[in-house]
């Protein structure tokens, strides 16, 4: 190796080129965060002027960013004009009151503020004595959101079960894989890990196979169970059973089931109660993944949904998808917490201590897959005191009502169709084929597929509204769903007078195209 050479310029000579000589100074960070929350209000106030969607080409930003870092300090005026100038071209809107893409991921002004504080404070929660109140703090508020939907006590830390705050799904499923997992081979043996069979539907989110293929499962023993229109494409009590029994009979050892509380694509329910007896009557470990619908049931009219999650090892949510908590809040609750510990735990010498020894605390690095942790809990205490369960519920309320009205729209135009049943605040339709038939005289349903597929794009690339797709049982449709934190009634009506439009203009053209053949 040769001789490090020090450039003149890069040597410290005592003095600091900036306006303050520490990296915290209380006086310049309270100039500076009030500057910073001043633009975040603009932003909120100005967000409609935006194109919801990126218009940007990839590879955008390396043109106009330096090729390196800077070696002097930037003012942090200068640094919020280039976010404004370089970088919201290249976002996505999640928070635009016509953002209608994918789930919702909430802002809220409690939400902002707890992950403010929490990013302020920055302790580093990994067990108990690393910061009491991380730890305490969030047992308490993950009872507290368990009461709210309803969990059995089973669930609940004052019930002998209890909850942790992971970042996001695939961390959850992958820990109570790992839970489940390790639990069967202690009994079967470690040389049968390639015996082990995992269940889920079609219409599970992609998130699980992940998991799974990080938790050492053969993805061969992945049964992604087929499902039909004709259980609204909820996962049939009766194929799972029938899949199970032909995996015992040839030597497989049926390990675990992940049954979903509002799939990706349409919100369907899974039932909940058979399919957890049937699980129970083999031995297999359920999950269940809730993570946008569970919020929803906050609300007693929607707790119906959860029959049967008593009988569930574990369940999770997602705060930050519909619960006004900021990415990322993954809640996840178990009924056995000690099943997690033995698999996820680790002891090393530097952090033992007393409170650990006595087994009177919770360490959640023994919850979760990093040692790490950050004190999520603080925002959604925030949350949860700012707002109160009574006006929690109310927005979720008003954007179920909100959904029921876009929903009531798209029936009364003959050329569109509801695809599946709207359960909470997400409607799925699309242009129908009778629509088409009256342009084109022989209509195949690929061809409707492919139009619906034309319209979105068409939609997506004007930048007005922004909506995704599924694709299920072969029938391509447009997910219009509902939840962003400045949405009202009018934003609703213009994005079915812009879909409207589109189609129009669409329609048009191919009555056009039609005419020439």
């Amino acid at each position: 190796m040769g001789t490090v050479k020090i450039n003149r310029e890069d040597a410290f000579d005592g003095q600091f080129s900036c306006n303050t000589s520490t990296l915290l100074d209380p006086e310049e960070f309270r100039r500076q965060g009030h500057i910073m929350v001043d633009f975040l209000a603009d932003y909120f106030n100005d967000i409609e002027k935006y194109p919801v969607r990126s218009q940007v080409e990839p590879g955008y930003l390396k043109k106009l960013l330096a090729d390196s870092a800077p070696n002097q300090p930037e003012s942090i005026e200068k640094i919020l004009q280039n976010v404004r100038k370089d970088i919201f071209p290249g976002l996505t809107h999640w928070q635009s009151p016509n953002f209608f893409a994918y789930f919702p991921c909430i802002s809220s002004t409690a939400g902002i503020l707890g992950e403010m504080l929490t990013a302020g404070l920055n302790v580093v929660g990994f067990n108990w004595i690393a910061s009491p109140a991380a730890t305490e703090l969030e047992c308490i508020v993950m009872d507290w959101l368990g009461k709210l939907i309803n969990l059995p006590k089973t669930h609940l830390f004052s019930g002998g079960g209890g909850g942790v705050i992971q970042g996001t799904t695939c961390e959850a499923m992958l820990c109570t894989i790992v839970a489940a997992r390790d639990q069967m081979l202690d009994k079967v043996g470690r040389e049968n890990i390639d015996k082990l069979v995992v269940y889920a539907s079609d219409q599970t989110h992609f998130s699980f196979q992940k998991a799974v293929k990080i938790s050492g499962i053969k993805l061969e023993n992945f049964r992604a169970i087929p499902t039909t229109k004709a259980t609204e494409y909820a996962l049939c009590p009766i194929l799972l059973s029938k899949t199970i029994q032909e995996d015992k009979k040839t030597g497989l050892l049926p390990l675990f089931l992940c049954a979903t509380v509002g799939t990706t694509s349409t919100t369907v329910v899974d039932p909940l109660k058979p399919l957890c007896e049937i699980a129970k009557e083999y031995g297999i470990w359920v999950h269940v993944d809730a993570a946008y619908a569970g919020n929803a049931c906050i609300c007693p009219e929607f707790q119906h949904f959860l029959n049967g999650v008593e009988n569930a090892n574990s369940f999770s949510l997602n705060a930050h998808k519909w619960l006004f908590s900021i990415l990322d809040c993954c809640c996840l609750w178990v009924k056995d917490p000690n099943s997690l510990t033995k698999a996820l735990s680790t002891t090393p010498e530097c952090l033992r201590n007393k409170a650990t020894d006595s087994k009177q605390v919770v360490d959640y690095k023994d919850w979760q897959i990093s040692l790490s942790r950050r004190f999520r809990a603080l925002k959604l205490w925030l949350v949860l005191r700012s707002y109160g369960a009574v006006n929690l519920r109310n927005f979720i309320r008003s954007h179920v009502k909100m959904a029921k009205h876009f929903e009531e729209l798209v029936a009364v135009d003959e050329r569109f169709e509801i695809v599946a049943p709207r359960n909470f605040s997400m409607v799925c339709f699309r242009v129908s084929p009778l629509a088409l038939q009256e342009k084109v005289i022989f209509v195949e349903e690929d061809q409707v597929n492919k139009f619906n597929a034309k319209v979105l794009e068409s939609i997506n690339s004007c930048g007005n509204i922004h909506m995704t797709h599924a694709v299920v049982g072969g029938v391509y449709m447009m997910r219009f769903a509902i939840g962003a934190p400045l949405t009202d009634y009018r934003h609703i009506n213009m994005a079915w007078d812009v879909i409207r439009n589109h189609v129009n203009v669409l329609l048009k053209n191919l009555s056009s195209v039609a005419s020439t053949v």
